[in-house]
């Protein structure tokens, strides 16, 4: 979850952790209970690095890139649709019949998300930001993280001022739930 470095590479070593989960999840039978549990896991850190993501990435987009703001709104909107996969997902069963439909979709929104800001939004961040603006951005960012939510909240407001306001205290209630329920442990 914190793994040190600037921004880019916090987010980047997220998104080969999270690709390794995936890469678990397809080598695994169909019904096989495991895969739930890594569904589980792979929604507490999607969340968790969205979260991260919209409070201090993509506000630096929109200050800092050339056209910003329609990049951090697509990349927004990219979130909303896996945060819609994820909430769909939460109530599923391995065995259940849409599950493997859901994790296929959440698996290629999420691939051609990470792709698409590995290739183009983190260069692009690179060139117009200082080392030590990426480095404090990645200080914010792994602060975040602890501090966000482990479920989907796909009403949650995802810009700024009130997702950061709001989303700690939906952290505190989800890690409580996954504290109780076991959820997370797998």
């Amino acid at each position: 979850m914190g793994h040190g470095g600037d921004v880019i590479q916090e987010l980047t070593t997220d998104h080969d952790e999270v690709e390794s989960m995936f890469q678990e999840i397809e080598s695994l039978p169909s019904g096989e209970r495991r895969r739930k549990e890594l569904a589980d896991e792979v929604t507490i850190e999607l969340v968790r690095h969205s979260i991260a993501e919209e409070e201090y990435l993509y506000p630096a987009v929109r200050e800092r890139v050339p056209d910003g703001a329609r990049v951090a709104d697509k990349e927004i909107e990219d979130h909303a649709a896996v945060e819609r996969i994820m909430k769909d997902l939460e109530g599923c069963e391995a065995t259940d019949q849409h599950f493997d439909r859901l994790m296929g979709a959440l698996i290629a929104e999420v691939r051609e998300h990470v792709r698409d800001e590995e290739d183009n939004l983190f260069p692009a961040l690179r060139r117009v930001c200082s080392q030590d603006e990426l480095m404090d951005l990645g200080d914010k960012t792994r602060r975040a993280k602890m501090m966000a939510p482990t479920r989907p909240h796909p009403s949650a407001p995802d810009k700024p001022p009130l997702n950061k306001l709001l989303a700690p205290g939906a952290g505190l209630v989800d890690r409580a739930r996954d504290a109780l329920s076991g959820r997370g442990k797998g």
